[in-house]
């Protein structure tokens, strides 16, 4: 009985010793687990980046420019030097006009008019007169005074006075009947609309030649 036991522990010894062996040789040969992949690269190999987003277009401004402002323009037909009136305003001496002659008669007694020095020099036989001006709308005033001794009474002298080619025509002007006789100022007014960048009057001849002492262009209220 005991060799039979001694027999059969000496055979199956071998063989546990070699599993237990043989198991801790596949235990070895195992491949460790691969590291797990860091979420930062993984975040940076997997995130897609958004599209760059055009530059958006510069606005368009929708406001106006600001006109210019408009000039006054002032003339003392006659005049070789410029004259201030009593508002303090400056009138330019004479200029702008195509043809004609100047004269001046500083001694003239001048009634209706609070400026009777504007009234004392003329230019006279003219065909036009005429200054570049920037386009808009303005107010003309044209300053007559009938001064010349050879006129007397109504009718002897009669001129028309086309002012912006046509849009105001002021027919068979007779200054000495207009303001009621001789040395007396008389202001006609005309709204124009500037849109050649030339301001211009013409004159056109009836009977005697026409006259006249002062022209103010001033930009509409």
């Amino acid at each position: 009985m005991r060799k039979f036991s001694s027999l059969f522990i000496g055979a199956t010894l071998p063989v546990i010793v070699g599993l237990v062996v043989t198991g801790c040789k596949t235990e070895q040969k195992q491949a460790a687990p691969a590291p797990a992949a860091s979420s930062m690269q993984s975040s940076s190999t997997t995130t897609t980046q958004p599209a760059a987003k055009p530059a958006p277009a510069p606005a368009t401004s929708t406001a106006q420019a600001t006109p210019a402002k408009l000039p006054t323009i002032r003339v003392k037909a006659g005049a070789s030097e410029a004259f201030k009136d009593s508002a303090g305003n400056v009138w330019q001496a004479d200029q702008g006009f195509d043809g004609g002659d100047v004269v001046a008669r500083p001694d003239a007694q001048i009634s209706n008019t609070k400026e009777p020095g504007l009234y004392q020099s003329e230019h006279y036989s003219m065909s036009s007169f005429s200054v570049k001006v920037p386009n808009g709308k303005y107010v003309a005033k044209l300053h007559f005074c009938e001064t010349f001794e050879g006129i007397t009474g109504k009718g002897d002298r009669v001129f028309s006075v086309n002012v912006q080619n046509g849009q105001k025509m002021i027919k068979d002007l007779d200054v000495f009947d207009k303001a009621g006789g001789a040395n007396k100022a008389y202001v006609e007014t005309v709204p124009v609309d500037v849109t050649n960048g030339v301001f211009k009057i013409d004159f056109i001849s009836n009977v005697e030649n026409p006259q006249i002492n002062a022209i103010e262009l001033a930009p509409a209220s």
